[in-house]
């Protein structure tokens, strides 16, 4: 037969909202790590002129990845930063936190 299904308490909705938010402070980090690599990168590449379309995607790539090591691993501190700004203003546990 049919089970009741029930509601998330709210902890649990809190701590969903806390993963959320420190998974999309994370992710935003990573991102901003990855722009930085590519700036630095320039149009030159890392290793001289002359690079091609295959190497310039693997190191976008490799870029990416290496973005996302160093925020998961605290990066550059913005995720603590964007969370307790985000906690001052009240959306930590705000509907949509991380959704689309």
């Amino acid at each position: 037969m049919l089970e009741a299904v029930s509601r998330p308490t709210p902890q649990a909705a809190d701590c969903a909202g806390e993963r959320r938010l420190e998974q999309a402070a994370t992710d935003f980090e990573a991102l901003l790590v990855a722009q930085l690599l590519k700036a630095a990168r320039g149009e030159g590449g890392w290793m001289g002129t002359g690079e091609d379309q295959a190497a310039a995607s693997m190191l976008e790539l490799a870029e990416e990845h290496l973005a996302a090591v160093i925020a998961a691993g605290g990066g550059l501190g913005l995720k603590g930063l964007l969370i307790e700004g985000l906690r001052v203003r009240g959306c930590a546990g705000a509907a949509g936190v991380g959704e689309r």
